[in-house]
């Protein structure tokens, strides 16, 4: 059976859930918003204990992507994304969740073929292509600087 493109379009959007925007944008919003506030939360919390604002920025970001995986790992992570949508794929911790996932799923084929091989299977390309764009701004950055003291 051979279907044009307006054939297939329409039996797509008929077999298609209808997103339900009133309740994930919201869920979206405050869930993405409480993980900013958690995080905000953590800089004062490491500000008062001593840290300088930029190392609080750090350990913030950290104790983020630590949270998010521990949460990953005990499969709490997943339903809160669940409900939450985007709201927890933007922040920092999505990332931290791409990288344990698959790390969880492949973790019955051992640490080195299982875990090794697949932890970077979603956010791998994520990694790449900011090493290599900050490398390239780092070039960039280095000449524009010779440029000026010469």
């Amino acid at each position: 059976m051979k279907l044009t493109r307006t054939e297939y379009g329409r039996l797509a959007k008929l077999r298609s859930p209808d997103t339900k925007s009133y309740k994930t944008v919201p869920a979206a919003f405050l869930v993405g918003g409480a993980i900013c506030c958690i995080g905000q939360l953590l800089i004062n919390l490491y500000t008062s204990a001593g840290a300088d604002r930029e190392l609080a920025g750090t350990l913030s970001s950290v104790s983020l992507v630590f949270l998010s995986a521990v949460l990953t790992g005990f499969g709490l992570y997943d339903k809160i994304a669940k409900h939450a949508g985007a709201g927890t794929l933007v922040p920092i911790t999505g990332f931290a969740n791409a990288v344990v996932s698959p790390a969880l799923e492949f973790k019955t084929e051992g640490y080195v073929l299982g875990v090794g091989a697949k932890i970077f299977i979603i956010a791998g390309p994520v990694i790449v292509y900011g090493l290599a764009a900050s490398a390239v701004y780092g070039v960039i950055l280095f000449i524009a600087q010779m440029s000026q003291a010469v």
